[in-house]
């Protein structure tokens, strides 16, 4: 492990998240704590997953880590400095450092753009190369995903739910990241396809020495591609652990839960 790799990409330190329902009344309304407390890291090389049931606060935790939610309060650091506002320099390298891979690829991604452009748009947005050296990248990505290259030329709707998702993991990794944050990326899925793009997953995170965030419902694909997992609860990391500690010797009674509603490996 290098000295780049010691110091955590991203680090959370008491962050919450609280948004405020409809109901209660004006002067006592009724808060929501989306996330409660929670302290995280994660580092080149290492996949960490973080599994609950739905409403546990797992997707508004991603959103913080990509940069697209505001903390409430705590503080993030990015490569061990604090990410102080949207509009902080630091803010564009941020943007080319942390990628994301959300649920469903159907939605996105834009369906009026080929594929080519897809690729292509991150890359001119962030002015990186000139358009040889583009195109070149594109066609890069797309084996390294293990898509043709004649996908380049057709639009999203055009090839399968599996190859779509690999579209969208090819555009995460067009500004060659840090770390990759993939959102339930393989629920929306065929189960003949998951562990597909689950392999793909981790072989990417091996070849690139990737920092992955892999968030999902379901605790026995988080123990296929995780170094370590973090249970969430209510807003809150109620255990972390390497896998085989979770699974072999779990001590919250919620992971306990998890696991004993835990079906097979690629079932919903």
């Amino acid at each position: 492990m290098n000295s780049n790799d010691t110091v955590p990409v991203l680090e959370l330190k008491d962050v919450k998240v609280y948004h405020r329902s409809r109901t209660g009344s004006l002067f006592r309304p009724n808060i929501v704590k989306a996330v409660d407390g929670v302290n995280f890291t994660v580092r080149r090389g290492e996949t960490v997953g973080i599994v609950g049931e739905s409403g546990c606060g797992k997707s508004t935790l991603a959103s913080v880590l990509v940069g697209l939610q505001e903390p409430t309060a705590g503080q993030m650091l990015f490569h061990g400095k604090p990410v102080k506002s949207r509009k902080d320099a630091a803010r564009k390298q941020f943007g080319r450092d942390v990628s994301v891979v959300f649920q469903d690829p159907s939605t996105a991604l834009n369906s009026r753009m080929t594929i080519q452009d897809i690729l292509l748009d991150p890359l001119q947005i962030h002015g990186i190369g000139n358009e040889q050296s583009r195109l070149a990248r594109v066609r890069e990505l797309l084996s390294v995903v293990g898509l043709p290259q004649s996908a380049a030329e057709v639009i999203p709707s055009q090839v399968s739910g599996g190859q779509r998702q690999r579209v969208a993991i090819a555009r995460a990794l067009a500004l060659e990241p840090s770390v990759i944050v993939a959102d339930e990326p393989t629920s929306a899925l065929d189960v003949s396809v998951r562990a597909q793009v689950l392999n793909l997953l981790s072989d990417l995170k091996r070849e690139l020495n990737l920092g992955m965030v892999f968030i999902s419902h379901d605790i026995q694909t988080v123990r296929y591609v995780s170094d370590r997992i973090c249970v969430m609860y209510f807003g809150k990391i109620v255990e972390e652990g390497t896998a085989t500690q979770i699974f072999d010797h779990p001590a919250n009674d919620y992971t306990k839960k998890l696991l004993g509603a835990a079906p097979s490996l690629l079932h919903t």
